[in-house]
């Protein structure tokens, strides 16, 4: 730029010579082409100048005004890094508490009930005796039974000694039999020798037939009276067994506690009469406990028999227990589409009783898989535009935002991902996502692939 003040220095020989008043005047044109040739070089300087410098200035600051506006242009984001884990899909489900089993004590005799040695909440072991009847009766019949086997057994007896009688009735017969036939042989040689008569010999015959046929009737006779041996012995049997029934049904005047547990109701009282079948104590096992819980269809499939569970009671707050499912219930309500499942939890101190409200957590089947916030799952079908996070609902498919280093800028490139389950506001990723990667998880506004971002204070790093 021109410059309308610029004075150039005199030359020191021409200010000394002015000094000593000895410039003459043939040296003034050169004087004045000198101050003219220096004028022009310096407004050529000066042109040259003015046209560089802004320029460049300017360039400097187009670069400056880009970073600033790439970086007001940057979205803020909240990063997090993909990690592995359990997403723990615990429904909850309320149940009161049983007896792992529950005994009605019952009379198996009649009989006056005499004493009842045992109140609702006393315990009681196997085998103990907890109350007493009027055997009265059942003694009189058992006497009468035993009776009737006394004279049985004497029927036997009886038998028996005809048995002996018949066998040596058998036994004569038989010598005789013995005796007659050597006597008819001897006749026959006799008479064919010529020494008796026929008749004689024929008569010899005859009582040797005779004696055979009494032995056979005498083996008869044993025979039968062996028959009725057996048979009175068989009614002596029959009569032994009965005398057996009317002892154990005497014994049934001692009322005995089948299990050990607690007496849970006292039915009847001392003084009543009792027939075969009428209750009287019903006696509980609470050594272990159950609960039973109604649990949707649509989640039966995540239950199986033995599967570990956990059980909280209002009675004891500050309590967890360990149960299992021991039986699932076959048919499903109609109408309510819900299936008992029954649980058994241990009860070591038989502090927990019958009616209890128990609340069952099923432990998940799951395995480790990268769990995300479920904020930072866009919707599938809006993904670039939307950054309300998805419902619980039953979509599998959704879009995820990954942060990537290109060339010292942090980007975001939006990656399709496939969803699992979803619990506490956290859902897992079966595919589309590796653990280490870092992705978006909250934006302050809606993302599009490709779009700078700007990491917050909040963002994780890598270790």
């Amino acid at each position: 730029m021109p410059n309308k003040h610029l004075k150039l220095p005199p030359d020191n020989g021409s200010l000394n010579k002015l000094n000593n008043g000895q410039l003459h005047s043939n040296i003034r044109p050169f004087s004045y082409s000198l101050l003219s040739g220096l004028l022009l070089l310096s407004l050529g300087l000066l042109t040259a100048s003015c046209g560089t410098i802004p320029k460049e200035s300017a360039h400097a600051q187009s670069q400056q005004g880009g970073q600033e506006s790439g970086a007001r242009n940057a979205t803020p984001v909240d990063v997090a890094i993909a990690r592995t884990g359990f997403l723990k899909v615990q429904p909850s489900y309320t149940g009161n508490t049983t007896a792992f089993s529950t005994v009605s004590l019952r009379s198996q005799a009649e009989g006056r009930l005499l004493a009842l040695n045992v109140d609702v909440g006393d315990r009681v072991t196997q085998g103990q005796n907890v109350g007493l009847l009027d055997d009265a009766l059942l003694l009189t019949s058992l006497k009468q039974a035993e009776a009737e086997l006394a004279s049985l057994k004497s029927e036997v007896a009886r038998a028996e000694t005809q048995v002996s009688n018949a066998r040596a009735e058998v036994e004569k017969a038989r010598l005789e039999l013995v005796q007659a036939q050597a006597d008819s042989q001897r006749q026959q040689e006799l008479f064919r020798a010529g020494a008796i008569s026929q008749q004689n010999a024929e008569q010899a015959r005859t009582t040797s037939q005779t004696a055979a046929q009494s032995l056979r009737a005498s083996e008869d006779r044993v025979r039968a009276e062996q028959q009725a041996v057996a048979t009175a012995k068989g009614r002596v049997v029959a009569q032994q067994a009965l005398v057996a029934q009317f002892q154990e049904r005497r014994s049934y005047a001692r009322l005995i506690s089948p299990i050990t547990g607690v007496i849970t109701q006292r039915v009847t009282e001392p003084g009543n009469l009792l027939q075969p079948g009428n209750e009287v104590l019903q006696i509980a096992d609470f050594s272990r406990v159950k609960v039973a819980v109604q649990v949707s269809e649509l989640e039966l499939s995540q239950i199986q028999v033995g599967q570990s569970v956990e059980v909280n009671l209002d009675a004891f707050p500050n309590e967890s227990l360990m149960g299992r499912v021991t039986r699932i219930s076959p048919v499903a309500d109609a109408i309510a589409r819900l299936v008992p499942v029954e649980v058994v939890i241990p009860n070591k101190d038989n502090k927990i009783g019958s009616g209890l409200l128990a609340r069952v957590k099923f432990e998940a089947q799951t395995s480790e898989r990268v769990v995300v916030s479920q904020a930072a799952i866009q919707n599938n079908n809006n993904s670039s535009d939307s950054t309300t996070a998805q419902s619980d609902s039953q979509d599998t498919n959704g879009n995820i935002f990954v942060v990537t280093d290109t060339a010292g800028e942090n980007k975001v490139a939006a990656r399709a991902v496939t969803l699992g389950n979803k619990a506490d506001g956290n859902v897992e990723i079966l595919s589309g996502l590796q653990p280490g990667e870092r992705y978006v998880a909250r934006s302050g506004r809606p993302l599009k692939d490709g779009d700078a971002v700007l990491l917050s204070a909040l963002s994780e790093t890598a270790e």
